[in-house]
């Protein structure tokens, strides 16, 4: 069995902006142990079904699925991974400290995927009490910024909700480094096939791109892709290759890797951010977690 801790170092078809992005560089200091049993009040296990497996010319990339966030999304490329379309694909378009694009089904085929176009899913309507934030940047009825099962949210506050007509607040994943997100044309609703992992900050996309996961294993896969020149808005000449893509519960159980996230909803965790201060989530490194094999 293999044993792997999660930690980040940091340093859209070509229709997307092209832009830069910043660094992460706010590390945890959390030690990551050598199995899970050691603190399993401290960890969360990923769903399997919630649980993407990207194998790539390069390495694994393990993604978890937030269909709270963006059900439609995720629902979407649910279908696409269990339908075959991806493997083979390339990442086509990649800049250094943005983001690495693939997905680009009909480039491999001559087709687009079977599934239609999703609506873009921007934003979410969170219920403070089914939802709330398990952690929060600040005081928990006023704070902006927070986590949600390890993955970071940006939020109105709380306390809008009780002026809001429906009772609920507005949310939405930021672009931090290891988000993933959704390629799309100028028309919000063109969204298909095309996904791209994030490798840096890029606050500019933020509500205007659909986040529906987290890289929580192989972020140094991601940023080990080939990228493409500047000068031809990332494009990739001889691109690395997603050769296959699943999903954890299609596997046998026996050959299922099991992810498990470190929890945000404990006091450790909790004491932790608070010492940050005052901070962008995307400041910090992201929520680590313990791959067994």
């Amino acid at each position: 069995m293999k044993i792997r801790g999660f930690a980040v170092a940091m340093a859209l078809a070509g229709c997307l902006l092209p832009a830069c992005a910043e660094t992460v560089d706010g590390a945890w200091s959390f030690e990551t142990p050598e199995d899970v049993a050691a603190s399993p009040e401290d960890w969360r296990p990923v769903d399997p079904e919630r649980l993407f497996i990207f194998e790539t010319n390069k390495g694994r990339i393990l993604i978890e699925a937030f269909p709270e966030v963006a059900p439609n999304h995720v629902a979407h490329f649910s279908a696409i991974i269990r339908s075959g379309d991806y493997d083979g694909t390339s990442f086509h378009r990649v800049i250094e400290d943005f983001m690495a694009q693939g997905g680009d089904i009909f480039a491999l085929k001559g087709r687009p995927s079977a599934e239609p176009n999703v609506k873009g899913e921007f934003t979410f309507r969170r219920d403070v009490m089914k939802m709330p934030l398990e952690a929060t940047i600040g005081p928990d009825d006023s704070a902006k910024h927070g986590y949600y099962n390890g993955l970071p949210i940006q939020t109105q506050p709380s306390f809008f909700a009780e002026m809001s007509v429906d009772g609920l607040v507005e949310s939405s994943v930021p672009h931090c480094a290891s988000i993933v997100s959704t390629a799309r044309t100028d028309d919000p609703n063109s969204a298909n096939g095309q996904f791209f992992l994030m490798r840096g900050y890029s606050p500019h996309l933020d509500r205007l791109y659909t986040s529906w996961g987290r890289v929580i294993e192989g972020q140094d896969v991601v940023m080990s892709i080939k990228p493409g020149s500047p000068q031809s808005n990332g494009s990739v000449t001889n691109p690395d290759i997603l050769t296959a893509a699943k999903i954890a519960a299609d596997l046998p159980e026996a050959e299922r890797p099991r992810a498990y996230v470190l929890r945000t909803d404990t006091a450790g965790f909790k004491d932790a951010l608070e010492a940050k201060g005052e901070l962008n989530i995307c400041d910090l490194a992201p929520v680590p977690a313990i791959i067994l094999d």
